[in-house]
């Protein structure tokens, strides 16, 4: 009986001093890396673009001269500023921009012709809009003016006169994040220039000047706020 318990204390004193050493040949335990939580994107911020495109205008020409349908490309810059609310889609801003417009039409008389061009435009615009971490939807409307030039020649007369027109403007667009701070868009505008008196060759003439535009831009967005 007493080998029996000599045996025991043996082993359980051989065991004791084992355990420590398996222990240290089985792998270490380590926590399970945490959850990495990608912020979700922002449209709040300030931004800064370049845009290019192609417009289409209408101009109706009064005191029985002829419409003409101005067109060509229009290429130029913009900045705005956007805000998102927290936890909301809605997003709200202003943006104004400024561009060189090629657009420019004549139509014919019986001794003469009449000229419509717009040189160069802008525009002061609120948008509104829906916005998802890559894609914002908007609509956009405001202030649209431009530099409108009316011509006509009648016979030896002619002459030409350049008004600052100012009118409204209605549009939206689609705009992506296709980058860290830089997006891309594309936007759809329409302009009406308002109405004009201009001195021109053999006298006074009234213009009417719309159109429609459509543009690509891609813009800088600096930080959120």
């Amino acid at each position: 009986m007493l080998r029996i318990a000599s045996l025991a204390a043996v082993s359980a004193a051989a065991l004791a001093f084992a355990a420590p050493a398996v222990a240290a040949d089985l792998p270490a335990y380590e926590p399970a890396p945490s959850a990495v939580v990608t912020p979700a994107g922002t449209w709040s911020g300030v931004y800064a673009g370049v845009q290019a495109g192609y417009a289409k205008g209408h101009a109706v020409n009064r005191g029985g001269n002829p419409n003409t349908d101005p067109k060509g490309a229009t290429v130029g810059g913009y900045v705005g500023a956007n805000h998102q609310f927290d936890g909301s889609p809605v997003v709200v801003g202003v943006e104004t921009d400024l561009n060189y417009d090629t657009m420019k039409d004549k139509g014919n008389l019986p001794r003469g012709q009449v000229r419509n061009e717009l040189n160069w435009s802008g525009a002061a615009r609120g948008r509104v809009g829906y916005g998802t971490d890559r894609v914002l939807l908007y609509g956009a409307a405001g202030l649209a003016y431009g530099g409108h030039e009316a011509a006509r020649r009648v016979g030896a007369a002619g002459g030409s006169d350049e008004k600052t027109a100012v009118g409204y403007t209605v549009g939206g667009g689609v705009e992506a994040m296709v980058a860290e701070n830089l997006t891309a868009r594309v936007d759809y505008r329409y302009n009406d220039y308002g109405s004009d008196k201009f001195k021109v060759g053999g006298g006074g003439m009234k213009s009417d000047l719309t159109e429609n535009r459509i543009t690509g831009g891609v813009a800088y967005k600096f930080s959120g706020w």
